[in-house]
């Protein structure tokens, strides 16, 4: 059984308290691993490292810290696959989509900030005033101090180091708090920090749940800033913690994404983008399309063909190299996906396919077939997954738009379907939620695809794709789906104070 450790002060070391917890592997139900219980005594230690560190790191040339992160950078590609497998077993994921996202991304984040941190520029003015007074302003951008990073457990090892890497880029130290549900990679993060040379106190990684390790790093007086990804609930606790203490907050909360498709669009592409947007990840990423609204014209084709193909996809062991969807990350969260299944049945909703939990051991009774569904093959194959947390992808017809179903955060392989038939019906029906982090259009108007863009309330837009990323490019929602930006110089500047020098000449 393998025993996780913490990352302080340059050494894996084990939690004050002596305890841990079980880390289960989602596609087999099985415990392989355990978790340090961590709790403040261990968040002070970090923090205590992190502020010696500070002074140093800082003042260490970008350059320097380029090189550092470089090497960290080349330890992630050289351990790919085994990062992939541990990404994997640890979250339910397709061992191929982690190969292919996950561990790239990782290490395409400190690539990004290790370069982006040597072209942070600061402005100058030359200032005249009366009486002939002549002056010159300039702004110092300098790194704030320690800062903590929580991460979520959806997308582990990648948005552990988005935010990480622009952290540690600008000269701050960091807490980091990976999500206590998949801890590994940041375990083996912890290694490669090591091996790279990264000076001890530069990163700690306290590993342990929310309520003893993130409320102690978001209360902690010697942390000025927090950087957020997971639930709009807990974002708002850290918002009551953290404002009165004046603290800079970036917090990437929840999303009920809106995938808008006009008759015009590209069909084929549209339909091959929509099923990855709606069930990448067993629809477990916040930037999924889980409200897909279908122009009326092209509703009963969009239904049938869009059926078809979830129908196609293949349910099974992560190991498996022909998977598409996998396990659901935990057990409490599969049983929260399948409330929701029950509920758009309550509300009156008709499930097209899916609608159930895969196994026989996890099997419910009363499951029977709604009446009109289109039969699936969907199954799970692997003797050793036997015990797993699968759920069928799941689409749903017949519910008004202002349902919980349509309304609250699902975050798995479901997604609802309705037809519309003006620019104005749909955008009602888009903005209609608490969240504004992504949306989807589809169209080959460019005057409507503007149009629409400028009247969704979303942070991001994808116009005829979905998950086109540049880093370059700020990322965050509007209303219930967060404050600030992450992504791009917008990141590097969170992690930094301003300070305006003014020097008469």
């Amino acid at each position: 059984m393998q025993m996780i450790e913490n990352y302080i002060d340059g050494e894996l070391v084990v939690p004050a308290s002596g305890e841990y917890f079980d880390n289960f592997e989602p596609a087999t139900g099985d415990v392989y691993s355990l978790i340090p219980d961590s709790d403040d005594r261990d968040v002070n230690l970090a923090a205590d490292a992190a502020k010696a560190a500070f002074p140093a790191w800082s003042s260490t040339p970008p350059e320097e810290r380029f090189a550092i992160l470089m090497r960290l950078v080349a330890l992630i590609e050289r351990d790919l696959e085994p990062l992939a497998q541990a990404e994997s077993k640890d979250n339910g994921k397709p061992v191929s989509l982690a190969r292919m996202v996950d561990i790239p991304r990782a290490a395409a984040n400190f690539r990004f900030y290790a370069t982006a941190a040597m072209h942070l520029a600061n402005e100058s003015h030359e200032t005249f005033g009366a009486n002939s007074v002549h002056a010159i302003n300039y702004t110092l951008r300098q790194p704030l101090g320690v800062a903590g990073c929580i991460s979520p457990w959806n997308l582990p090892l990648y948005l552990f180091t988005w935010k990480i890497a622009p952290a540690i880029a600008a000269g701050c130290t960091v807490v980091a708090k990976p999500s206590e549900v998949t801890p590994m990679t940041a375990f083996m993060l912890s290694k490669l920090c090591i091996e790279a040379g990264l000076p001890a106190g530069v990163l700690n990684i306290v590993h342990g749940t929310g309520p003893k390790v993130g409320s102690a790093i978001v209360g902690h007086k010697d942390i000025k800033a927090i950087s957020f990804t997971g639930g709009t609930k807990t974002g708002e606790e850290i918002a009551r913690t953290a404002a009165p203490m004046f603290k800079k907050l970036s917090l990437e909360l929840g999303g009920k994404n809106p995938n808008i498709i006009f008759a015009d669009c590209n069909y084929e592409e549209m339909l091959a983008t929509t099923v990855r947007s709606s069930f990448s990840n067993q629809g477990e990423i916040c930037l999924c399309g889980s409200r897909i609204f279908v122009e009326r014209p092209i509703y009963e084709m969009f239904k049938t063909d869009f059926v078809e193909r979830v129908s196609a996809l293949k349910i099974g062991d992560p190991t498996d190299a022909a998977t598409d969807v996998g396990a659901i990350v935990s057990k409490q969260h599969f049983e929260k996906i399948l409330s929701y299944i029950d509920l758009a049945k309550e509300e009156g909703g008709t499930i097209l396919c899916g609608g159930k939990a895969v196994t026989a051991e996890t099997q419910r009774p009363g499951d029977e077939s709604e009446p009109g569904a289109i039969a699936t093959g969907f199954r799970v194959d692997s003797e050793r997954c036997k015990k797993g947390h699968f759920i069928e992808p799941t689409v749903v017809e017949g519910l008004p738009h202002d349902c919980r179903t349509n309304q609250e955060e699902i975050f798995g392989p479901v997604v609802t379907i309705m037809p519309f038939d003006t620019e104005d019906e749909v955008l009602g029906y888009a903005n209609s939620v608490r969240y504004g982090l992504a949306a989807t259009v589809w169209t080959e108007n460019l005057s409507r695809a503007h149009r629409i863009s400028a009247k969704l309330e979303s942070g991001i837009v994808w116009v005829n794709c979905w998950m086109l990323r540049d880093l370059r490019t700020p990322f965050g929602g509007v209303k219930d789906s967060g404050i600030g930006r992450e992504g791009g110089f917008e990141a590097l500047r969170f992690f930094t104070e301003e300070k305006n020098v003014c020097v008469k000449l």
